[in-house]
């Protein structure tokens, strides 16, 4: 059985799913689970050895902006398929179970 589990930050749910992925302990959701209205794209990128170069988007809710707070790896390494697409969350964003 898989766990349902929300993302959420300033007091809204910005992301809910079961299809999680867990890498490095962080949860990654399905990109359609994402409510898209409270994502831009941020031009921030990093490099991981193993799992490639991420990309971030700012989470904007209410008028609040948290900088590069999801991450992304649009081509992931082959080690890391099982992430390609998803999206994980940092910088205060809760993660709870639904």
């Amino acid at each position: 059985m898989n766990i349902r589990k929300k993302a959420i930050w300033n007091g809204q749910v910005i992301a809910e799913s079961s299809d999680l992925v867990r890498v490095e302990g962080n949860d990654y959701f399905p990109v359609e689970s994402l409510k898209k209205d409270f994502f831009k794209p941020s031009d921030t990128h990093t490099t991981c050895p193993w799992k490639g170069e991420a990309s971030y988007y700012t989470i904007e809710v209410n008028g609040k902006e948290n900088k590069d707070a999801a991450w992304y790896y649009p081509t992931a390494k082959d080690a890391a398929k099982a992430i390609e697409g998803r999206v994980a969350f940092w910088h205060g964003v809760e993660i709870v179970e639904s």
